[in-house]
């Protein structure tokens, strides 16, 4: 017990917070650069993460508070360089690093989250040209998000009282810059379609750095003009400066004097048009007032008795699950007799039915050939036949059978067919059909 009293023994607990202490104290503010990997973003919004590096790794966590300022996408294999402290995480024993502010190596943050979210959108189709409309060529109403402080209303101002323009302009004033400025813009855009007075939408503001104009690039605000009925006009900065609201507004002005000159068309040209529309303007009014009162009556009349109304609906139900029920069924038969098919021609390649085939095949051209060798040996034997016909025809065994002999000069056995030739004494052998016989030459004579 004595030794236990001269020694201070330590919880774990407690050895952990005073290592927490220490480290906690040494590295508040350090700054470090890895590889993400592990990265794990539960519901509670904070984001988990290993940072590595050829030699080591850390783990890593983004509290959700400092997770709301990010503007990019945090994804595995990114390279990040963070500013944060070193603690110990006690339930595990393990020290990590807490990150407050990180962004990408290499890259710019606002430029990366500028890339990452417009790559994001052009996959979901915002920016494709068949879904972006036509400004009208007279819009009675005018409709502009901006700062009411800045050079852009002014501007835009400036060039409607140049050209007369015979328009209703309402303002909706923003913050354009700033903490806030993505949501006040996005939910002015929101108001001016609830309200739907405005033909059409001049959304800008003058020129500035990229950190000035990011309040244009943030997805809240791009989403609010795809939703918007209204058609939109983006008038951000100068030419030179592009945003994403660019990308997905109906029209692009280069500066916002430009977007005011493409809304109204000059006093002249007004003037030269008046008298044409105004007898279309009379005629569309009537078309459009008997159409609402055709809406009117038709509305009174669903009012007054609902359960038409929803009896049309249960049709329409009934009619489109009896299609659904054909549909599948038509679906079905297609794949019953597909796979009938397959099934068929499968049947038809196995080895078995192959085999059956070649010995069928086989057999077939085995009895070919036995009647082609049938054929050509009887033709053999016939022209055999006629062939010893005519030898025997001609043989000299033939001649002898007649009554004739052979005669052959000795000794050199030469045949003798000139009698004028033989001389006194030759001697001869006679060959006849049956035995041979020699004989002397007496005398020779030659028929003249």
């Amino acid at each position: 017990m004595e030794l236990y009293k001269e020694k201070r023994i330590l919880t774990v607990t407690g050895l952990t917070h005073l290592i927490r202490g220490v480290l906690e104290e040494n590295f508040e503010h350090v700054w470090v650069e890895g590889e993400v990997s592990n990265l794990a973003m539960p519901a509670s919004g904070h984001l988990y993460f290993t940072l590595k590096d050829s030699g080591a790794q850390i783990r890593c966590v983004l509290f959700r508070a400092s997770s709301r300022a990010l503007r990019f996408r945090i994804a595995n294999g990114m390279g990040l360089v963070l500013r944060g402290r070193v603690s110990v995480y006690d339930q595990r024993g393990e020290y990590q690093f807490i990150a407050e502010y990180l962004e990408p190596k290499g890259v710019g943050a606002l430029q990366l989250a500028f890339a990452q979210l417009k790559e994001k959108l052009a996959k979901e189709g915002l920016f494709d040209e068949d879904r972006k409309r036509p400004i009208p060529a007279l819009p009675r109403v005018l409709g502009i998000v901006t700062s009411v402080s800045g050079a852009a209303v002014h501007d835009i101002l400036t060039v409607l009282r140049r050209r007369h323009a015979c328009v209703d302009v309402q303002i909706l004033p923003v913050k354009v810059q700033g903490e806030g400025a993505g949501e006040e813009i996005a939910q002015a855009v929101k108001d001016f379609n609830r309200l739907r007075e405005a033909d059409v939408l001049i959304v800008g503001r003058g020129g500035g750095s990229v950190e000035d104009l990011w309040a244009f690039n943030e997805e809240v605000v791009v989403r609010a003009i795809h939703a918007s009925r209204i058609p939109v006009i983006s008038a951000v900065g100068h030419e030179v400066d592009f945003t994403i609201a660019d990308f997905v507004a109906d029209l692009r002005a280069p500066t916002p004097s430009a977007a005011a000159e493409m809304v109204v068309k000059s006093r002249e040209e007004l003037d030269l048009r008046i008298f044409h529309l105004a007898r279309r303007l009379d005629l569309a009014a009537e078309r459009g007032i008997s159409g609402a009162r055709g809406a009117v009556e038709a509305l009174v009349r669903a009012l007054k008795d609902p359960t038409l109304f929803i009896g049309h609906m249960r049709q329409r139900v009934d009619e489109l699950a009896e299609r659904l029920a054909a549909g599948v069924r038509r679906h079905h038969s297609l794949r019953r007799e597909r796979l009938m098919s397959r099934s068929h021609r499968l049947r038809i390649m196995t080895p078995e039915v192959q085999v059956e085939r070649f010995h069928e095949r086989l057999l077939t051209l085995s009895a070919t050939m036995e009647n082609a060798a049938r054929r050509i040996l009887d033709s053999s034997r016939e022209s055999a036949a006629v062939s010893a016909a005519r030898l025997s025809a001609l043989s000299p065994l033939a001649t002898l059978d007649r009554g004739y002999c052979i005669a052959r000069l000795l000794p050199s056995g030469e045949t003798v067919r000139d009698g004028g030739l033989l001389q006194h004494g030759d001697r001869l052998d006679l060959a006849f059909r049956r035995g041979a016989a020699r004989c002397v030459v007496e005398s020779s004579e030659v028929e003249p």
